[in-house]
């Protein structure tokens, strides 16, 4: 017989993580030049919010997401990708924001305990894209 109990978010917290480098190995399980974002906290989290935004002009660029399971701490595994805009820095003009349709409060990213969400640009920018999670541990 089943249980049911609801699974209420106990914290919620924002974490960020900069790119720069270009990934490479994105084809495989092995990739380098991608940044942790997010951990599972104790009994899994979700993951409500997914953004970026670069810190400077950029062509467009491909940002990807990977997921890499607590027990398997060395293969990462692509999940979801968006577009990143072109775009020239000017003081005139507003920093487009991307926005990772699929992660949102009504469709979230699931974490379990200890899983890490690893972020990465496919196009290198030195001053970096800003990737932003609002996460709920569960």
């Amino acid at each position: 017989m089943n249980t049911f109990n609801a699974p209420f978010a106990q914290k919620f917290k924002s974490n960020t993580a900069v790119v720069t480098a270009a990934l490479t190995g994105i084809g495989t399980s092995t990739v380098v030049g991608a940044q942790l974002l997010a951990t599972g906290g104790d009994n899994g989290s979700l993951l409500v919010k997914l953004t970026a935004i670069p810190r400077a002009t950029i062509t467009a660029a491909s940002l990807v997401l990977f997921l890499v399971k607590a027990g398997a701490p060395t293969v990462y595994q692509l999940i979801d990708s968006e577009l990143m805009a072109g775009y020239t820095l000017a003081a005139t003009t507003a920093v487009p924001e991307t926005v990772f349709a699929n992660v949102t409060w009504a469709t979230p990213l699931v974490l379990g305990a200890g899983d890490m969400l690893y972020v990465g640009s496919q196009v290198a920018l030195a001053a970096g894209i800003v990737f932003y999670a609002e996460q709920a541990d569960l």
